[in-house]
């Protein structure tokens, strides 16, 4: 999946790699708890989301000079590992995503992560 907009790829990647400023993306992210504000990996930590469902997270990899990451999200027995990677192309920037789950957890989440990523890339 992925989503196309005029925002520089470093400004998508701040926010990316900034959780704090996830909220302001990510309609479905309400607030992040993590022990520090940047990306690395094995940073923890939780999300705060719609109808108080929380999803505690452990960041996998980063990559700051190819803007990709990887996590591994967990709220009760459902288990995802997203990877991001966020592209410069003419209009500005490409950002993707691939999502590792059960279908029962991905194919719900997809449409949402796919709202997402369309702000994300938007100024």
């Amino acid at each position: 999946m992925s989503a196309t907009g005029a925002l520089h790829p470093r400004a998508v990647w701040e926010r990316y790699a900034t959780p704090s400023e996830w909220p302001s993306w990510a309609p479905q992210i309400r607030r992040v708890d993590s022990a520090q504000d940047r990306l690395a990996p094995g940073l923890t930590g939780r999300v705060h989301g719609l109808f108080g469902v929380t999803t505690d997270f452990e960041v996998l990899a980063v990559d700051d000079a190819l803007r990709t990451w990887s996590w591994r999200v967990r709220s009760g027995p459902a288990r995802l590992t997203l990877h991001h990677a966020v592209l410069e192309v003419a209009e500005g920037t490409q950002t993707t995503i691939e999502i590792e789950g059960p279908a029962l957890v991905v194919l719900p989440y997809a449409p949402v992560a796919q709202v997402a990523l369309r702000r994300l890339v938007r100024p």
